[in-house]
């Protein structure tokens, strides 16, 4: 089964982290424009059209359609290739689920 775990929310915008048993597929940011909505799916190098269509009817069902107002139309730009970690300027911790986590200097 394919989830969403929220990372950062705007008054026009959510980014998640996709997982399906457990581990990460990929990852959306979602951006509200009216009654249309944008898409970034960035998912592995390896993920064929099947994959990729399964991801976003995920995302349409679980986020999208959930959202007020209702979509008329669901834009997605897809990216495929794997993960070069996550960049911030905020203090490291010696935590070992930080240790894809990068300090920008």
């Amino acid at each position: 089964m394919i989830t969403f775990e929220r990372e950062c929310r705007t008054p026009h915008s959510e980014s998640y982290t996709i997982f399906e048993d457990g581990g990460i597929v990929g990852r959306i940011d979602l951006h509200y424009q009216g009654t249309n909505v944008y898409a970034t799916l960035c998912t592995t190098a390896d993920a064929n059209e099947e994959r990729i269509q399964q991801l976003i009817d995920a995302a349409d069902e679980q986020l999208v359609m959930t959202a007020d107002p209702y979509r008329e139309d669901f834009v997605v730009t897809v990216w495929k290739g794997s993960p070069g970690g996550v960049y911030s300027d905020s203090e490291m911790d010696d935590d070992e689920d930080d240790e894809d986590t990068f300090r920008l200097n």
